[in-house]
């Protein structure tokens, strides 16, 4: 077991549903029991001579707790509400149980590529999933809503699409799985209006009108574990409706041409109506470069903000999210510095509940288990990014993680990537978790199933095959969800690790690669001091 894992002590139910909460229930606020709760609590009372009937009605309480733990965990009742722990880094469910998110991203093999998850939505077949997957070990799945399905027309639910969901969530409340659904996106289709941009005011309009409608319909069910606005946000850099936004974000920043002229180290005259987008060329710590990114960030807390805002108005006790991308944190990119998409998580973190980022190893090429240290050089990337994304002070999920494994050469970026065999997959994704945790605090694996129709790794990433065989990661899976159930999961403790320098990262893709540099070095020489001298 990690030295970050605790496992919770045994308690009888009615004392572990009062234990670490019991301060914020009503009958503890009245004074009818006391924060030891349990039998302890009973004994205070009859210390204090209360009378006969206020014994009776502790008694009640104390038996209702019992009932609702219970419920909370048979699969045949309500899910009990997840929230996050005091803490401020894990969650707990409404009785004081640590709850840490174990899950995948559901979607079914047969379905296309992308998954038309709700045009061809099963719900026999998905209620044999949720069957599979309790016995996986899952505890929550997280699932992409669709324009197509669910909001074609802005301000008007789709009622099909709706049916649907109600139907998924029933099967996965049976199950006692909680569900993570991911706002509106492409995979069945845009909606009836253009342009669909995370920037375009008319977009933002009416998807703050879809969350403010969804949450509604959805308060107080309690499977739902939390809101992600969206699947993977960026702002993008060279797109014509910007261009506006742009200028009036400098005039807002400058306040006058001169400011701006001396701030950029112009000569000549500039106007705020007319300042061109600065090329995609690293520039190291430019000025106008700097600008730029840090006008993609006011335009994604924007977008963050008004939507969170808009789900707890309607629903306060949400949870809400948004699905990172990992070129989010900018210690490497795919491409250039446009890479980076804008959605800070240190500055992302103040509108939301938890942040989530996703994971796949791209270092070095991307991973093709063929050494030991390309390995490393990933895990090594991971935990710089996971480490950065911890660093805002709020719960951490991995959202999206895993890599590919399977019986036959995968046919994804053309075919390029070697074979690699199960036991290589579930080595792989259970060094991701173990290098992670306690920075990260919840793990969604990419996928159920193995996705013959997929484009990219979904291809080989199941924890089952595409005809439903459990996979070595599948095993692994399960063991690894044994090991974390019922357990905090304490920070992480390593040795130390450089910096990140924002702006210079920002500016550069040279700069992202002398970092990842020296945190890979810096991770070998802790773990070749963690392992001690060879004997």
């Amino acid at each position: 077991m990690p030295d970050n894992l605790i496992e919770a002590k045994p308690v009888v139910p009615f004392a572990r549903s009062c234990l670490a909460t019991a301060e914020d229930h009503p009958a503890c606020r009245a004074g009818l029991f006391y924060p030891d709760c349990g039998m302890a609590g009973l004994d205070h009372v009859r210390q204090n001579t209360q009378p006969r009937w206020l014994l009776v009605v502790v008694v009640l309480i104390l038996i209702g707790c019992h009932g609702s733990a219970l419920a909370a965990t048979n699969g045949t009742a309500r899910l009990a509400k997840v929230r996050v722990a005091r803490d401020g880094r894990t969650f707990v469910n409404e009785y004081g149980k640590p709850f840490v998110p174990f899950g995948v991203n559901y979607y079914r093999p047969g379905t296309g590529w992308a998954p038309q998850v709700w045009k061809q939505f099963d719900a026999e077949a998905t209620s044999k999933d949720f069957v599979r997957m309790k016995e996986l070990g899952v505890n929550c799945v997280r699932i992409f809503l669709t324009y197509h399905s669910f909001y074609t027309d802005a301000g008007v639910l789709r009622e099909e699409g709706l049916a649907k969901f109600d139907k998924f969530l029933a099967l996965a409340e049976n199950a006692g799985i909680y569900v993570h659904p991911t706002g509106p996106d492409h995979w069945e289709g845009p909606p009836n209006w253009k342009p669909v941009s995370s920037f375009d005011e008319q977009t933002l309009a009416a998807l703050e009108q879809f969350w403010k409608l969804f949450a509604a319909r959805y308060r107080g069910r309690n499977v739902i574990f939390a809101y992600d606005l969206k699947n993977e946000p960026e702002i993008g850099w060279k797109v014509d409706i910007i261009g506006p936004q742009w200028d009036a974000w400098l005039e807002r920043h400058y306040g006058t041409a001169e400011k701006l002229a001396a701030a950029w180290g112009r000569t000549n005259l500039v106007e705020f109506s007319a300042m061109p987008i600065p090329p995609t060329k690293n520039g190291f710590k430019e000025r106008p470069l700097l600008d730029f990114q840090a006008f993609r960030e006011d335009l994604a807390d924007r977008w963050t903000s008004r939507q969170a805002a808009a789900i707890r108005e309607l629903d306060p006790t949400a949870l809400v999210s948004v699905g990172f991308l990992q070129t989010s944190v900018p210690s490497r990119y795919w491409g250039g510095i446009e890479g980076y998409t804008g959605f800070r998580p240190e500055r992302q973190a103040k509108f939301l509940d938890f942040l989530e980022i996703h994971f796949y190893p791209s270092e070095r090429g991307g991973y093709e288990y063929r050494k030991e240290e390309d390995e490393l050089a990933n895990l090594a990337y991971l935990e710089g990014i996971v480490r950065e994304v911890a660093s805002a002070g709020k719960p951490v999920v991995l959202a999206e993680f895993g890599w590919y494994g399977g019986e036959a050469k995968p046919r994804f970026d053309k075919g390029v990537h070697p074979a690699a065999t199960e036991e290589q997959q579930a080595r792989y994704c259970q060094h991701v978790i173990e290098t992670s945790a306690g920075f990260v605090t919840g793990w969604l694996n990419w996928g159920l199933y193995d996705q013959p129709e997929a484009t990219d790794c979904s291809e080989q990433t199941g924890l089952l095959t595409a005809t439903g065989k459990v996979k070595a990661w599948g095993r692994t899976f399960q063991d690894l969800s044994r090991r974390f159930a019922g357990r905090l999961i304490l920070p992480a403790s390593i040795g130390a690790r450089p910096p990140m320098d924002w702006e210079a990262c920002l500016t550069s893709t040279q700069a992202n690669k002398d970092f990842r540099q020296r945190y890979f070095e810096a991770f070998m020489a802790d773990r070749r001091a963690t392992a001690g001298p060879k004997k």
